[in-house]
Order: C-alpha cells, then structure tokens, then sequence
C-alpha cells in the first residue's frame, strides 16, 4: 500500500520585495516553459528530433550567462527545472491521453504559479515560510500538517492574491478496500437541475453558482469592455470581474467538498457513470450549465477522498444505465419521453421518479453486471482526462435537455 499525500493551501502576506521576487519566480519559470516548447517544436519540425527536457536543461547556464536573459540567475534553479519537467509530462498527456498539444503560456492567464521541489522551511511557531530565494515569508495558518514536507507551489490568483500549496508525506498508508456489499452501496445519478440524484430517494439540489451571478458578471464585464485598452480603469474593472470569478469558484469548491465527503463518510462503496464531460460540453445549449456542475471535480474529489478512506469508486460504462428501464422487473418503456419525469412501470405495476429510477439502474449495473470501468483503479485522474468514446450517451444527453 501506498502512503497518503497530502496538500495544504495556504494564504500568504509577502510584503514588496518578496512579492517582486515571486512575480519574478512565475515569470521566469514561464519564460522557460515558453523557450523549451518553442525550441522542442522547431526542433522535430527541422529534422524530427525529438529533445527532452535533459536536452534543453543544458542551455540553462549560458542563458543565465546571456546579456539578454542574465535575469534567469534571480530564480531558483530547482524551479527552472521543474518547468522542463512540467513541459516534458504536458507532451506525454498530449501522445498518452490524446489531451489538446501543449500552449504556451501567457501572462494574462487566471493563475500563475511556480513549484518549488525542496529546501522548503516552514516555521508554524512564527508563522513564516522559507524557499530558496525568497525568506521569511508570512502566511496564515488554519491547520497544521503531520509528516514530511516534500514540495510546495506558489501561485498568483488574478485577484492578486498569493498562495502556498505544501505537499506533505503523512506517512500514513492506504487503507484496505471494503467488502463490495449491496447494503452498503449507493449509485449517484448526476444532473443539472438536482446536482446529485442517489438511488436511497436523496437529492441534492443543485445552487447554480454562476447562473445566479450570471447578470452581474455580464454588466461588470460590460463595464470593463467599455474602458480604454492598457488604462488603470480598465485595470479596476477587469479586477472587478475576477473577484466575482473568484467568489463564484470559492463557493462552488466549497459545496462540492461537502457534498463529497458526506457521500463517501456514509457509503462503502459508490456507483457512478462514466461520463464523457469533454464531449458533453460540445452541446453549446447545455456546455455553461453543464461546466457551472463541475462534475469533473466532483468526481475527482470523490477519487482522492475514497483513497484516504478505503471507499470503492466503481465507474460504470455510460452506455448501459438508462431512466427508461424500470429498476424493479428490467422492463424497457420505450414510449418515455423526455417530458415525463414519473412513469409508471406497465409490467410490474412500478411507479418510478425517473432521476431516481436512473440512479438505482446505475448501482444494479455497478453491483451485478460486472461492466465496470476504472474500478479498483491506483492512480487518481480527473473524470476529464478519462479516454472515452468520442461520442455521448443519448440517454445522458436528452435527459440533461429535460431538467
């Protein structure tokens, strides 16, 4: 069994001359991510060599001997490093899991971060931090961790905010899987008017964060349209915009981590769809709703959290559960359509909410049927970055029209 990490994030306070050395720190590492994907391209399309980052690591000290480029010398060179390696895995992705070419990155982009690999000095008594280059650094504490401190990253939210994310070795091992018993069991249906739909008869409605903020951002980013491109007031209005962003993700974060940990505190094993949120979002009447859900992270909280706690994820095909079979005796109404949200079973007398239906349907394929995808899996993706079919589940698709 694998030991559990964990990562604590932090808000950090640095005063001026820190915050110019980590604005430094990003920017560098930025620059250097940029030089590598530019020379690694060029490269293969001259003579297809294909360099590494061990190939391009080696131009790092005459950069930093170069006129032009001297400013490298202020960063740690550890983090330098890690922007190679960041480079070299987003090409491995992109080859393995077939994810978009790797970009380059832009200074205007949300959040902006750099790591730090080790030598990171945390004193909780004092309430500072210390990594290479930069010392002393104040920071909140709201929990202290337990175990080995292994990396860290810092970042820069567009609301000029700073964070410490510490990556800590507890050095606790994995729990052991439960026994897989009905009884203890639970398959989750998700959607778009109720978040989550459980096949106990619970649901959890679903707040629509940025649904309900929807008419403020638009007046705000208006606003912000209306301003002289380069102006300070522009400058305020799109700061303006980023904050709203940031409430809206801070709120959502913060149900989907609730909602999470209620469901795998009080079940040994979850059943859920396997579904194709990338593909799904091409539908471009349902794309905002669909991505205000944030399934993906939902489904990547569930993973993680179920790790720690020795859940079962078991992940069903997309394809086989459907609202349209009665969950009691298997029979298919075919004349459902997608207007009826209750139907009553002709065969057995069933009478079905047809969201809960699809739920039960989900944990009976999940325990009986043994068409699992990703069950018992070692390594923790998010539900976007699962090779799938490139097409969409119809059921899927036309019950998310309905609600």
């Amino acid at each position: 069994m694998e030991t559990i990490y964990k990562a604590f994030k932090y808000r950090i306070y640095p005063n001026q001359e820190q915050t110019m050395l980590i604005n430094k720190h990003i920017g560098s590492c930025r620059w250097i991510y940029n030089y590598a994907l530019n020379k690694k391209v060029e490269a293969y399309k001259k003579d297809k060599t294909r360099l590494t980052r061990f190939d391009i690591s080696k131009d790092l000290p005459k950069l930093k001997k170069n006129e032009e480029t001297k400013w490298l010398k202020e960063t740690n060179s550890q983090s330098l490093q890690m922007s190679l390696k960041n480079m070299d895995e987003a090409f491995v992705r992109f080859f393995k899991e077939k994810k978009d070419f790797p970009k380059f990155k832009s200074k205007h982009n949300s959040r902006q971060s750099f790591n730090i690999p080790q030598f990171i000095n945390v004193d909780w008594e004092n309430k500072k931090v210390s990594v290479p280059k930069i010392k002393d650094i104040k920071f909140v504490i709201d929990r202290i961790p337990e175990g080995e401190i292994k990396s860290a990253t810092i970042s820069r939210t567009s609301t000029k905010k700073y964070f410490i994310s510490i990556l800590v070795d507890t050095g606790i091992k994995e729990p052991e899987k439960f026994k897989i018993k009905e009884e203890t069991s639970i398959g989750i249906d998700l959607g778009i008017k109720d978040f989550a739909i459980t096949s106990n008869g619970k649901k959890f409605g679903n707040p629509k964060f940025l649904k309900n903020d929807l008419r403020r951002l638009k007046k705000l980013q208006k606003r912000a349209s209306n301003k002289v491109k380069g102006s300070n007031n522009r400058n305020k209005a799109n700061l303006r915009v980023a904050v709203v962003y940031e409430k809206i993700t801070n709120k959502r974060n913060d149900f989907l981590h609730k909602l999470s940990t209620k469901l795998i505190s009080e079940n040994q094993t979850i059943c859920l769809e396997d579904l194709s949120v990338e593909n799904m979002i091409k539908n471009h009447k349902l794309a905002q709703s669909i991505q205000d859900c944030s399934w993906s992270k939902f489904n990547e909280y569930l993973e993680y959290k179920a790790r720690w706690s020795g859940v079962n994820i078991v992940r069903i095909g997309r394809f086989e559960p459907s609202s349209k079979i009665c969950s009691n005796c298997g029979h298919i109404n075919n004349e459902l359509t997608l207007k009826d949200r209750e139907w009553e079973c002709e065969k057995c007398g069933s009478y079905h909410d047809r969201d809960i239906n699809a739920s039960k349907n989900i944990l009976d394929f999940g325990l009986h049927r043994n068409n699992l995808v990703g069950a018992e899996r070692t390594d923790i993706k998010p539900l976007e970055n699962i090779s799938v079919e490139s097409s969409v589940k119809e059921e899927t698709t036309t019950s998310l029209v309905s609600r």
